[in-house]
């Protein structure tokens, strides 16, 4: 090994950043996503990091940017961690309150004698939030275990926290048909929405001969309503999905790399392309990886926020710079993909999981969750609960211990009436089913799908009428407008939602709602016009009455006017 080589040696760069590490006695961790950052936490991170300078702490009190802490709600966040003390997390933080923090926390407990432990004063209890929450005990996790946790924006941090060892694995211990027997061993599945197998999706791939070019592609178009998983994954992470990806890469034998990331996530892009500047100046891409002689390199491309461009056709469309539009399947793009050459398409989710799979084993992983849904799963809770943010559970993990212990329940005395999962291409669950497991054949049969991971939770005073009409909105408006039964079903469905949700329907309106949505699932070109009708189809199966009522009250008014 050359003295360039040993510069860049992953394991004196972990043994020299954990040295660094150590030598602070205090590290505030603050929540430096785009949750917290609307809520005011650069101005929390500035006045942190001008107090170390005024109070004379430098090399006793590090200030970390981080990523989620989950509790995206209870922002800005940020938590201390003082040797020989208990952590403590804060909520809803102003300039005032971490100002009181610095001087009634932070520099008394600096102060202490070793052994004694810091009491913390009563006035600030208020803005703490007990790490013995359900909403933090409940959960697995595997993808965000460093969210929160590490700086996301340096490489050596994530280096000592074990970052690029799966890599360095594969690289030196496995063949790519060994790493691709260990991920379909896992029971991997794709966290896009399809759920489709990722090792027998990287089988495929690979099995297709390289001529001149292979891609690998990261989607991170993530366009659900109320979803923001993917995001908060690239901002928290970005190395871990970069590292997933050129595990992939080296198992299907690809050349190249692609992140397609909405322009609407700029902290998630603007993360991305620093870790990947990051890997190239430390010859993590670029030519002989780790002295392996695999040679990798990654690009970007940024969508325009088009929800069909989520579709993995109409995806590769966008990065070639013609319009979002799906094709007809087969070929599909490990056959046929980006510029016609093969290619494998996985998201963002499902690539930050593939490190720890690697490094811990199928074995590990697949003892969570059940049967055929193996793993962990990372949900955005929203909607009416009274702790919303991002969490991550096994597979299998029923709507009660969701919605009522991680979420802890539906606020303000109300009760809960239904749970939405797969955003648009998804469907309403009623409470009824508040025992069921979460995960891709469960849903299947109550009529949803688990989708990218968004959880919507409705109390009782929700319209299932007007929630339909919204997610079909949505929908609509999405369409790319190719195949007639998206295009023109579409939007006959949601002329005559509106005409029942104004009390002005009838029972063979809401016949002809059931017959175009049916005819939209079987017919329409790509997921999207496929699954629009869910919604619908659910919330008139398990809320009928509500339908029933809007047309009744408009057939009693006919009578009364006749």
């Amino acid at each position: 090994m050359n003295e360039i080589d040993k510069r860049f040696d992953i394991h004196e760069i972990s043994k020299n950043k954990q040295e660094d590490l150590n030598r602070y006695i205090c590290t505030i961790y603050c929540c430096h996503s785009t949750g917290c950052k609307s809520s005011g936490s650069d101005d929390l991170i500035d006045i942190l990091k001008t107090s170390v300078i005024e109070h004379e702490l430098e090399g006793k009190v590090r200030i970390v940017a981080t990523g989620c802490m989950g509790l995206c709600a209870q922002g800005p966040l940020i938590r201390v961690e003082i040797k020989g003390q208990k952590d403590v997390l804060y909520k809803r933080l102003d300039k005032l309150i971490i100002r009181i923090i610095i001087n009634e926390h932070i520099i008394p407990a600096l102060n202490l004698q070793e052994g004694e432990i810091f009491q913390l004063p009563d006035f600030l209890s208020q803005y703490v939030l007990s790490l013995d929450l359900p909403f933090f005990t409940k959960q697995e996790k595997v993808v965000l275990k460093q969210a929160g946790h590490l700086d996301p924006e340096d490489i050596q941090e994530y280096i000592a926290h074990g970052g690029y060892l799966a890599l360095e694995k594969v690289l030196k211990t496995m063949t790519p048909a060994e790493v691709v027997a260990e991920i379909k061993k896992s029971g991997l599945r794709g966290r896009g929405g399809a759920g489709f197998s990722t090792g027998l999706k990287w089988e495929l791939a690979a099995k297709v001969p390289l001529v001149d070019d292979k891609f690998i592609i990261c989607n991170g178009d993530e366009g659900d309503p109320g979803a923001y998983m993917d995001r908060s994954i690239l901002e928290s992470n970005p190395h871990a999905v970069i590292e997933g990806m050129m595990i992939g890469a080296y198992a299907i034998g690809a050349t190249n790399g692609w992140f397609y990331i909405r322009a609407e996530y700029p902290l998630a892009v603007e993360r991305i392309e620093k870790a990947i500047k990051a890997c190239k100046k430390t010859r993590l891409l670029g030519n002989n990886i780790l002295n392996s002689g695999f040679n990798f390199n990654i690009d970007i491309r940024l969508g325009a926020g088009a929800f069909v461009c989520g579709e993995e056709t109409a995806l590769i469309h966008s990065i070639e710079g013609k319009r979002g539009t799906p094709r007809p399947r087969p070929p599909y793009p490990t056959e046929i993909g980006l510029w016609e050459k093969p290619s494998c398409i996985n998201n963002v989710e499902t690539l930050a999981n593939i490190p720890s799979i690697i490094l811990k084993g199928a074995d590990w992983f697949s003892s969570f969750g059940t049967e055929t849904s193996k793993g962990t799963k990372v949900f955005a809770l929203t909607g009416q609960v009274e702790h919303s943010g991002l969490i991550e559970v096994p597979m299998g993990t029923t709507i009660n211990t969701i919605v009522n212990e991680i979420g802890g329940g539906v606020p303000n005395g109300k009760k809960l009436k239904a749970v939405q999962t797969g955003g648009p291409s998804g469907g309403v669950i009623p409470a009824s089913n508040i025992d069921l497991p979460v995960c891709y054949e469960e849903l299947k049969k109550v009529g949803s799908i688990m989708g990218s991971g968004g959880m919507i939770v409705m109390d009782e005073t929700a319209d299932m009428v007007d929630i339909a009409k919204f997610y079909l909105d949505f929908t609509v408006d999405e369409s790319c407008g190719k195949c007639a039964p998206c295009r023109i079903g579409g939007k006959q469905m949601l002329l005559l939602l509106e005409k029942i949700s104004k009390g002005k329907g009838t029972n063979k309106d809401l016949d002809m709602l059931k017959k175009i949505a049916i005819a939209m699932q079987k017919a329409s070109l790509c997921g999207l016009g496929q699954t629009a009708p869910n919604p619908v189809l659910s919330t008139i199966h398990y809320f009928s009455k509500e339908y029933e009522a809007k047309v009744a009250a408009n057939e009693e008014n006919n009578k009364e006017i006749k």
